[in-house]
């Protein structure tokens, strides 16, 4: 990738400008990954000063990087608020400095765009975060193809289901190439939480925009063979839900504050223990194990678990499909 690191800022708001004009058609990126292989996605980091713990743990942030490195990724999904103010260039060094060993180590990263990465001056953010990004080529939405899997990685402050988006979005699930077994979206809100807006102690509720999505992607799934599986933030604590066959993941714990969850009887955690983790998702031809690695710190160390693990199968998107 080329950096624009060294660019003056001028230029890179006049790239930005000039590039969200010019979206037409989102960019379609290729990894060279090969079955079998492993990518992880996780979100809410909010990069930010260290001192500022209130806003984000940079103990957890650091823990969280390396305990990634360590897991070897063919590459990385964030799904948003990876800076804590989008316009604030010391948050977008700090993520330079925290996720150097990732560079090192050639690890792609592929974003979705979170509600703090577009806080304060929308042109000013977009250029920070298109900086550290330059494969996106200015686009706020984009596909990732990567082996038998096709990732498609959304806007949330954009409609999904209406205008540019929308209809890109609607192209991409009529004409799924055919050796695609598993269909992967990312996006920073959730279409399903248990959170809601009134929790104690913060949180979010579904917004009506994701919970159409939700209701396209089921429809969809009843008539493909492929299986769909959302990644999502906002809310900063894991769930995992299931409907019509799609599979709906919160994964929200990279380092921001955490918000407590009154969890349903059949969410597969229980209790108000705090989830820091990151998802490691496990391709095996048609085949997926998606695993939640969750961090403790609270002795000082790095302690990892994983306290929920489910394997998805692509067949059964098929067998869904003819009813069975």
């Amino acid at each position: 990738m080329t950096s624009l690191s060294k660019a003056p800022v001028s230029v890179l708001l006049w790239l930005v400008t000039q590039m969200s004009l010019a979206q037409i058609q989102p960019v379609e990126l290729h990894s060279q990954a090969r079955v079998p292989f492993r990518f992880v996605v996780y979100g809410d980091t909010r990069f930010t000063d260290p001192a500022n713990i209130r806003a984000s743990s940079p103990s957890v942030r650091r823990a969280m990087v390396q305990g990634i490195a360590e897991a070897d990724p063919a590459f990385i999904s964030i799904g948003g608020d990876i800076a804590y103010n989008g316009d604030d260039a010391n948050d977008w060094n700090v993520w330079d400095s925290e996720t150097e060993v990732w560079r090192q180590r050639g690890i792609s990263v592929y974003p979705a765009l979170g509600n703090h990465d577009l806080h304060g001056n929308h042109t000013v953010a977009l250029a920070n975060y298109f900086q550290r990004f330059p494969a996106l080529q200015g686009n706020r939405y984009y596909s990732v193809r990567a082996a038998n899997t096709l990732m498609l990685v959304l806007d949330s402050s954009l409609d999904e289901t209406l205008g540019p988006q929308g209809e890109w979005l609607a192209k991409k699930l009529t004409s799924i190439p055919s050796d695609v077994d598993f269909v992967f979206l990312v996006l920073h809100h959730p279409p399903y939480t248990t959170s809601s807006d009134s929790s104690p102690g913060g949180g979010h509720s579904a917004r009506r925009p994701e919970q159409l999505l939700a209701q396209m992607l089921e429809k969809y799934q009843g008539h493909t063979k492929v299986r769909f599986v959302v990644f999502s933030g906002h809310v900063h604590n894991y769930e995992r839900q299931e409907h019509h066959g799609v599979t709906y993941f919160v994964t929200g714990g990279g380092g921001a504050r955490p918000y407590p969850l009154d969890r349903a009887p059949s969410d597969p955690l229980h209790g108000s223990t705090v989830n820091y983790h990151y998802l490691l998702i496990e391709v095996n031809g048609g085949n997926l194990q998606i695993t939640m690695h969750r961090l403790d710190l609270t002795s000082g160390l790095a302690v990892w678990t994983q306290p929920d693990s489910v394997a998805i199968a692509a067949q059964l998107a098929k067998r869904v499909a003819q009813g069975q």
